[in-house]
């Protein structure tokens, strides 16, 4: 790879810490583009793009994002080898504006409440150029948007976004609209969203070439399918670009001075009274219906903010008035449903397996929801959590003997073994009582599995 792009000497340019879910974009230096101020896009914004330095460092973030092959089949490696010989005519063909995006491999995710969400992976090589085109374009959009856009910006991530709007709610306003747009992704306007771009990247090359990614095919199986709308979520490009479409709606609230927080297509707005959250509620409708994009009425709502989510998190009122905290009701049985998925009884795999496999997805979910002033909820699910492993501990010795030896191997007086051991098949009711004296919480940290609290 490193030998396809050497079109330019490489120098080292300035580095800058990264911070947030975007990452910000070290300024290029002379050798790789002019410096110029954000604001100047003139016509050579595409060399730029495709400036040797810039290309390393997107191939590099597309290593460390992973993420499987696209339509082509090909993964990073596969694809790394290819681009060095067949780089120098792609790169060319991006200079003459020919070249032409593979179709993004559809892959039906999922949803926590019912329903799936689809994302369209595309080529590596399509993930290599986007993500160069995305670290030359952030650093010229990202400064006007919004401050009180927060989702896939350099130094903004969703805790910045939890924290606006428990501070909007403690300020007195207590009604949330809050809405959510339908199929956002899938139904973003293309001449819409080029329209806005063009007004702030005036370079032919680009606005070409962002073009052809929007209008790029979906794989599906062996058939092609052709796409006049939407930007499907998977390529680095998708974020900002949306960014860039909803900041007019932003922009429009913010003149109007409102307390909103953004995130993506996420977008609550916090007012004093269910009026004027009704009024906000039509004129949210207006602004969305002059993009092309529609309000998703079944999960939409001007309501009291303490009934609402926001990003996974709920507020409620503590002591005095003042306004806490915790994790939204539906994202607590997500993590419990995902729980018992990783601690059935059948698994067939070691304790210590089974904790390694709860470790990864706690620890994530921890740092996520590390904002939650709720230790009382931690302390619960902890201890729920144990129960489940010991359930499992005592059905994998199973016979009473088997039960009986291996307490007094770990140190339990005959009598508590031998209590435990008569129970040997009530495997849940037997793990909440006697045993919790042997098979304790310092049991649980040796297997590895971490704490909630």
């Amino acid at each position: 790879m490193r030998e396809a792009m050497r079109q330019k000497p490489e120098r080292s340019g300035r580095q800058e810490a990264e911070a947030g879910e975007a990452r910000r974009v070290p300024c290029l230096d002379e050798a790789e583009r002019p410096r110029r101020a954000t604001n100047d896009t003139g016509p050579g914004l595409l060399l730029a793009v495709l400036a040797r330095g810039n290309l390393l460092r997107a191939m590099k973030q597309v290593r460390s994002n992973g993420g499987a092959a696209g339509a082509d089949g090909l993964d990073i490696d596969q694809t790394a080898e290819l681009l060095k010989t067949r780089w120098p005519v792609i790169r060319d063909s991006l200079l003459k504006g020919t070249y032409r995006p593979q179709p993004v491999r559809r892959v039906m995710i999922p949803k926590p409440g019912g329903g799936e969400r689809e994302l369209g992976i595309p080529t590596v090589t399509d993930r290599l150029i986007q993500q160069a085109l995305l670290q030359v374009l952030q650093p010229i959009l990202d400064p006007s948007f919004s401050s009180h856009s927060y989702g896939f910006r350099p130094g903004r991530n969703a805790h910045d976004a939890v924290l606006a709007a428990q501070s909007f709610v403690q300020s007195g306003r207590r009604i949330v609209v809050d809405v959510d747009l339908e199929k956002f992704f899938d139904r973003v306007d293309h001449d819409t969203l080029i329209d806005r771009l063009r007004k702030k990247i005036p370079d032919a090359g680009v606005i070409r070439l962002v073009r052809a990614y929007l209008n790029a095919g979906i794989a599906d199986g062996e058939t092609v399918l052709a796409r006049t709308r939407g930007t499907p979520q998977g390529g680095p490009l998708s974020p900002l670009l949306a960014n860039l479409l909803l900041d007019e709606v932003d922009k429009e609230l913010e003149r109007r001075g409102h307390a909103f927080c953004r995130y993506a297509d996420d977008c609550n707005v916090y007012v004093r009274s269910k009026r004027a959250g009704e009024r906000v509620m039509a004129l949210l409708r207006r602004l969305y219906g002059r993009l092309h994009l529609t309000v998703n009425e079944a999960k939409s709502a001007v309501a009291s903010v303490f009934g609402r989510k926001f990003l996974g998190y709920a507020f409620w009122a503590g002591p005095g008035g003042v306004v806490k905290r915790r994790v939204a009701d539906k994202a607590i049985k997500t993590f419990k449903d995902r729980i018992r998925e990783l601690t059935r009884r059948v698994t067939g795999r070691s304790l210590r397996a089974v904790a390694g496999r709860l470790r990864v997805f706690m620890l994530g979910w921890k740092a996520y929801f590390r904002l939650a002033q709720t230790p009382g909820v931690w302390r619960t699910l902890d201890e729920w959590i144990r129960h489940r492993l010991r359930a499992i501990q005592l059905k994998q010795w199973r016979r009473g003997k088997t039960i009986f030896r291996e307490l007094t191997a770990l140190g339990a007086k005959p009598g508590v073994a031998a209590r435990v051991a008569g129970n040997s098949r009530c495997w849940w009711r037997n793990s909440g009582m006697l045993l919790n004296s042997v098979l304790t919480i310092r049991w649980a940290d040796q297997l590895g599995l971490p704490r909630l609290v």
